[in-house]
């Protein structure tokens, strides 16, 4: 019965492993997120697993799985793959089916997807040269600080003012806000900081045209992002639904194309 037919995306990424199963109407019914950790066929078996389970249906009642991500071909039960380019871009273009460009930042790299009003995509930027300015960027930078890595956002959230963060490496950040720090600067103002230096490294990739959407791990935890990428773009940045697991719901949709 075409009610009991489900889908699933996973995307298996450097940092998270995340599932989403939808309905025929592509409505999200379950979503789970994980470390990927060095099994990553396990971890993309659990997140299913989970994924299934807060939907509350039989495994068997998913009829194909779509995998994406960084160790999509490590997900044998998978029915087929895609890039996460094109995952993360049918996702958003699902909610906000015009002329976007998507800004994804996650674990490991950052990526610009634009999409003309027809849902194709006529441009691709990717930072892969380094960690600076993603996910891992600002893990490395709270273990440094010895500070949760939850209370970064709200840190910033609180500053006065946007200190302004001369490194683009991630050691020398980390070194830099220490020496901020001894010289008497606040931490709110140096954390607000280290945010604008991650929307400075999106708008130095390429221009924002168009509705800019955001997603990613980044910006599902830290919507001071979007705020200071508005800022510097000089246009409103929006979050995307579930934006940690986009790439898993674009990879969903694939699925029921199938």
């Amino acid at each position: 019965m075409t009610e009991n037919r489900m889908f699933a995306g996973i995307d298996v990424g450097a940092t998270t492993t995340k599932a989403v199963v939808i309905d025929t109407d592509k409505t999200v019914l379950g979503r789970f997120v994980l470390r990927s950790g060095i099994d990553l066929t396990s971890s993309a078996k659990e997140s299913l697993d989970r994924a299934v389970a807060q939907a509350g249906i039989p495994r068997d009642a998913i009829q194909a799985i779509v995998a994406t991500g960084f160790g999509r071909k490590n997900v044998p039960f998978a029915h087929d793959t895609k890039t996460e380019i094109s995952c993360h871009g049918r996702g958003c273009y699902h909610y906000f089916p015009e002329a976007i460009t998507v800004v994804d930042i996650g674990g490991q790299d950052s990526k610009i997807i634009k999409l003309n009003t027809e849902g194709r995509r006529i441009g691709f930027k990717m930072n892969r040269k380094c960690a600076a300015g993603t996910g891992a960027f600002l893990e490395e930078i709270a273990y440094k600080l010895d500070i949760p890595i939850g209370d970064l956002n709200g840190l910033a959230q609180g500053a006065n003012n946007t200190a302004k963060i001369g490194s683009y490496c991630t050691v020398f950040t980390a070194t830099e806000i220490l020496d901020r720090i001894r010289s008497g600067e606040v931490l709110d103002d140096i954390i607000r900081g280290v945010f604008d230096s991650v929307a400075k490294r999106i708008v130095e990739m390429d221009t924002l045209t168009g509705r800019v959407i955001m997603t990613g791990g980044v910006v599902a935890f830290n919507n001071i992002v979007a705020e200071l990428l508005s800022l510097r773009a000089g246009i409103e940045v929006e979050i995307a639904p579930h934006p940690q697991e986009m790439g898993a719901f674009g990879a969903a949709i694939f699925a029921e194309e199938l």
